[in-house]
């Protein structure tokens, strides 16, 4: 039978399958041949012998945390303690870019600043380039786009992951304070990944994504999250956009067409890449 890991505990791979749980292990030869399941993996399982069998080719895999076939994942992005980084989300959209996961911008504490049209006018840049930009008072909104994907909530530390998935789900009574349900970190942390099933689709539950730094990618992987670089294309084949001539990104950032910031950060994020 085909089913999907939502739980992992210990050696036991809990793997839902037609609205039930079957609590599975793996074959020997998993160990042998170093395949780890992780939680959202498709697999094949015999249900007699509560045995995972084979796992189905993954959508992406992401390695801290240990998750697979993520569909979206909702960016939590504070503008308010914590403060509003462009750095750290332009960081998590090329992440999830490179992963094939569909990014989901999501504000919370507006009611924090004062200045809310700036904002406003930072993330209409974002909406433009394609992505969806919501507040997490959108609760409806959320429902809908969480309705039949698999979804991973992650941001900063204290940005109101948990506070958001407790207004999704009150039977969640995910801990709040200034604790991250993504990064786990504070007094109580999260130390067992879990998919929760919801509105047709799987929200999970994480420890977090810890390993955020984006030094083993490529230069090409991370040039290439950046959406709005394929609006311009160079005369170059291979371009890098930074010290060649006549390249048309440089002209866009320059013309104001592509953020600057964006682009900034483009720097930063291949500066650290040696290969």
């Amino acid at each position: 039978m085909q089913g999907q890991i939502v739980k992992i505990v210990s050696d036991l791979h809990y793997v839902k399958s037609e609205e039930k749980i079957f609590p599975c292990k793996c074959r020997g030869i998993f160990r042998k041949e170093h395949i780890i399941p992780v939680v959202g993996d498709y697999v094949f399982f015999d249900t007699e012998k509560l045995l995972i069998e084979k796992i189905l080719p993954r959508k992406n895999l992401f390695q801290r945390p240990k998750v697979s076939n993520i569909d979206q994942a909702f960016i939590i992005t504070s503008l308010k303690n914590p403060d509003f980084s462009l750095n750290l989300l332009d960081k998590f959209i090329s992440l999830m870019e490179i992963n094939n996961v569909e990014p989901i911008i999501c504000l919370t504490k507006e009611d924090l600043v004062t200045d809310l049209d700036k904002y406003r006018e930072i993330l209409a840049y974002y909406e433009k380039i394609g992505y969806i930009v919501i507040s997490n008072r959108d609760i409806s909104k959320i429902k809908k786009l969480i309705k039949d994907k698999t979804s991973v909530f992650t941001g900063q530390t204290g940005a109101g992951k948990s506070t958001l998935l407790n207004k999704l789900n009150e039977k969640w009574q995910l801990e709040t304070g200034e604790v991250s349900l993504a990064l786990g970190r504070g007094r109580h942390t999260t130390r067992v990944t879990e998919a929760f099933s919801f509105l047709g689709g799987l929200v999970i539950d994480t420890p977090g994504f810890s390993a955020l730094e984006l030094n083993h990618y490529t230069k090409e992987q991370i040039r290439d999250s950046f959406k709005e670089f394929k609006n311009y294309p160079c005369l170059y084949k291979n371009c890098f956009h930074t010290n060649e001539s006549e390249c048309k990104i440089k002209e866009a950032v320059l013309d104001k067409k592509i953020m600057e910031s964006r682009y900034i950060n483009y720097l930063t994020f291949i500066g650290g890449i040696r290969k």
